[in-house]
């Protein structure tokens, strides 16, 4: 390495260490090592590799592996992520969703795209399409039955506060009405099979109803994601007056705490044990025959310590080795759980996702019993289950 390209990357380095430089500009990955040196930011790997989407406008390089000239470093420290964010993320609304490193390709993607190239924060007219408070377009929707993929029309109207699709491009009455207080939208593209999979809950008839959809333009996708959360946010402000913004926020969508495969057995625990798909959505342990079926086949609701909830390692000894080895007893007040797991990863990883619920105290809303507020601060009517089938 010559003397030039080593003070170089010296002098990159000690960017590194200034403030706001030491995260990824886009993600918040912490410790990036590639930079655009067209737009002045630091940025992790994976977002590095989402800038060469847009190489019109950002050029990327290895703080570490590739040359850097005078000039080049010159800018990079004359705007820096601080100044830059600065600059592009002027008016961003503050329901919309600032993506992190561990969220899917997506929308770290689209936040990119966002920011840098259609430079959506620098003027409210290009924030029409989720700001609205009107959104009407077509989207896949996978069916209930078939699982065939069909195109539906939605309408999210903010006024009437619902969220509809017809079955029928000409129908005058909604398949489905979807009230915005209960509604709750998660990409899954894993579990859907397609990047821009999302899949939308919301409760019908006291039950919770999943639905799955998606759209071959991201953009598109991501937009309609942030209009729901825009929904969202404006009914949480009614409902809440005077709520602090920063309390509305994570209850404006989210993500399930853990989601996959474990064996149950019934509650006489005399039953064989069955694969069932468990989601793990705050207190609520749903658990599903198939991953993208429609409805819950039951859910639990996990409590706190202060209640008497408790997680185990293994499993009763008086119960049949006829099960996956690697055992989970869940206490509560009323009866005790069983669920078996494949592997002890998998075991661990669920006992993790249990204790951080049940080390958690519960908050007054999640004693109130009502149903209908449910999914604004996840206040569970039931106190150790809701409903469970066998």
């Amino acid at each position: 390495m010559t003397p030039a390209r080593e003070r170089n990357r010296q002098r990159l380095m000690r960017l590194l260490e200034g403030s706001g430089n030491g995260s990824c500009a886009d993600c918040g990955a912490a410790d990036p090592e590639w930079a655009s040196y067209t737009l002045g930011v630091f940025v992790c790997q994976s977002c590095s590799g989402l800038h060469r989407n847009i190489a019109q406008i950002s050029k990327v390089k290895s703080i570490l592996l590739d040359p850097w000239s005078s000039s080049e470093v010159e800018f990079m420290e004359s705007v820096g992520n601080n100044t830059a964010k600065a600059k592009n993320e002027q008016i961003v609304p503050a329901f919309y969703y600032r993506p992190t490193y561990n969220d899917c390709t997506l929308l770290r993607e689209q936040w990119i795209r966002a920011k840098y190239e259609r430079r959506e924060f620098l003027s409210l007219e290009r924030q029409e399409p989720y700001s609205a408070g009107y959104r009407e377009g077509f989207l896949w929707k996978r069916g209930r039955d078939n699982g065939q993929y069909l195109s539906r029309k939605f309408i999210l109207s903010e006024r009437e506060g619902v969220l509809k699709y017809f079955n029928k491009h000409d129908a005058r009455e909604p398949k489905a009405i979807m009230k915005i207080h209960s509604v709750n939208a998660t990409f899954q593209p894993t579990k859907i099979g397609t990047a821009h999979g999302l899949q939308i809950t919301y409760l019908k008839e006291n039950s919770t109803r999943n639905i799955f959809v998606y759209h071959e333009d991201g953009k598109e996708m991501v937009d309609w994601f942030n209009a729901i959360r825009a929904a969202r946010f404006h009914y949480l402000q009614v409902a809440f007056p005077g709520a602090p913004i920063s309390d509305l926020l994570p209850k404006l969508t989210r993500n399930y705490l853990k989601e996959g495969f474990m064996e149950k057995t019934g509650p006489k625990h005399t039953e064989g044990f069955k694969k069932r798909w468990f989601t793990m959505d705050d207190r609520r342990l749903m658990y599903f025959k198939d991953p993208l079926d429609a409805y819950a086949r039951g859910e639990v609701f996990i409590g706190s310590k202060e209640n008497s909830y408790t997680v185990l390692p293994g499993l009763p000894p008086s119960i049949q080795d006829n099960h996956w080895q690697f055992g989970i007893t869940i206490v509560t007040p009323d009866r005790k759980f069983l669920f078996a797991c494949e592997t002890e990863e998998d075991q661990k990883s669920w006992i993790a996702a249990f204790q951080i619920v049940i080390q958690r105290p519960m908050l007054p809303q999640e004693y109130a019993g009502n149903r209908s507020s449910h999914y604004l601060a996840l206040p569970p009517l039931y106190f150790s289950l809701i409903y469970i089938v066998f």
